[in-house]
């Protein structure tokens, strides 16, 4: 079943190498594939980088050897010479900007702090490149702290629109996989916007450029403490629904997880539940039918079911696994509210029997849910039932509440409509001159 629903071979088409990588190493710990099978994926994996020496420890394991190709110590001895001659030409540009003087002069205006550096201290748009290309030589190094600090360096001066968009993307990889989380999440902040704002030259590529996006961010927010609050912030969003439904629906399995674990996006539910149904042809795992079987079938024996199924495929996922305890306990929560809400008497031992718990665990449970949750209800230990008050809303309460909602779609829709005119109008004024 762990390979069955392994999602790795999905996710690596758009995913960089060096992101891939841990993945592998996931895989290989959890044993769901032969253990030959992932060094070689690893070897193949990395072979076109700088990290020479890791590759050569590869080679030697796989093929049960001391002995490595001439040209692995060719490409040694080549890495080096130019992480040198890099260092030495990085170095100068840093010893210019980190000057204490320099700092206090430099303004908000990149153009204005560009011109003044190449002024008053010399500095060419060579010399600035050479922060980019050592960024990048240290990450496929495997440096990627210093990879960060590089890139970061020249996005602050650099106004090559196209290098500091890569120089983005390599920041954002290089504190994923330095695991600066806090940076990391600032990093996938700005890519969002630039992907937003930017004009593409089809839809097609923005599209591509989401889907990337998508794949690489599901590291940021399902380690960052605030993660799982920004995937359903950003996610849920037309355009990134969109792109999940067109390009990558498997994605729904991270973003079901998400709103299961987060008690405080519950109203997102119902939107949620329509996607997992438009999507079920196309995508369905144990996690997405958890949720089909509680809300829309509303099958407590094959939530139940599916729980344990959820289980196993968190416990071999790199990106949920660290989510189960969590999940397992809002499901049950799921379950256990759904349940009261469409029964007027509920049999404590039966709830409990659906929640996979005993006697006490299920009497503390239910006990906890009424309070946490505040429903309107009495226990009778007497007969071991739990009795629910059913407070159904009017119907001139339900009008109300349908009405506010109608009036925020409008809202949004007019919004929509105008910004497009807006720049359509924008778009023929520039034509016209």
């Amino acid at each position: 079943m762990a390979a069955t629903y392994d999602l790795t071979p999905k996710l690596i088409p758009y995913l960089d190498r060096h992101l891939v990588f841990p993945l592998l190493e996931f895989l290989s710990m959890h044993k769901i594939y032969p253990e030959i099978d992932l060094l070689k994926a690893k070897y193949e994996l990395l072979a076109k980088t700088n990290m020479v020496d890791f590759i050569s420890m590869l080679y030697k394991t796989i093929h049960d050897t001391e002995e490595v190709p001439n040209e692995f110590s060719t490409k040694r001895d080549e890495v080096l010479q130019t992480l040198e001659n890099l260092q030495a030409e990085a170095q100068k540009v840093l010893d210019i900007i980190e000057n204490p003087e320099v700092i206090s002069a430099l303004r908000q205006d990149k153009l204005q702090n560009l011109n003044f550096l190449k002024e008053k201290y010399g500095l060419t748009d060579k010399m600035l490149n050479t922060l980019y290309q050592f960024g990048q030589f240290q990450y496929n190094c495997g440096n990627y702290g210093g990879a960060s600090d590089m890139l970061y360096h020249f996005r602050v001066l650099s106004t090559d629109h196209e290098l500091n968009v890569s120089a983005l993307w390599g920041k954002l990889a290089s504190d994923i996989l330095d695991s600066n989380w806090d940076g990391a999440l600032e990093e996938v902040q700005k890519l969002k916007e630039t992907i937003d704002q930017k004009n593409f030259t089809s839809p097609l590529h923005q599209l591509q450029q989401r889907t990337w996006f998508i794949h690489w961010s599901i590291f940021v927010f399902f380690n960052h403490p605030k993660g799982r609050d920004n995937i359903i912030d950003v996610f849920f969003t037309p355009s990134y629904i969109n792109t999940i439904q067109t390009a990558c629906p498997w994605i729904l399995r991270y973003l079901t997880t998400a709103v299961v674990t987060n008690k405080r996006k519950k109203s997102i539910l119902k939107d949620l539940v329509k996607i997992i149904q438009q999507e079920s042809y196309e995508y369905r795992d144990p996690i997405t039918e958890f949720i089909e079987s509680l809300y829309v079938k509303f099958d407590f024996e094959g939530a139940q079911h599916k729980l344990k199924e959820c289980e196993k495929v968190l416990s071999n996922d790199f990106f949920l696994v660290a989510t189960l305890p969590e999940f397992v306990e809002n499901a049950r929560y799921l379950i256990s509210e759904t349940y009261c809400r469409i029964h007027l008497k509920i049999d404590i031992s039966g709830l409990s029997q659906t929640l996979n718990l005993d006697q006490e665990a299920g009497e503390k449970w239910i006990v906890n849910l009424i309070r946490d949750t505040r429903v309107d209800a009495k226990i009778d230990f007497k007969e071991n039932t739990v009795i629910m008050n059913q407070n159904h809303t009017s119907i001139y309460q339900q009008v109300i509440e349908r009405t506010r909602g109608l009036s925020f779609r409008s809202q949004i829709l007019s919004s929509t409509i105008e910004k497009r005119e807006a720049h359509q109008s924008a778009s023929t004024a520039e034509a016209v001159e």
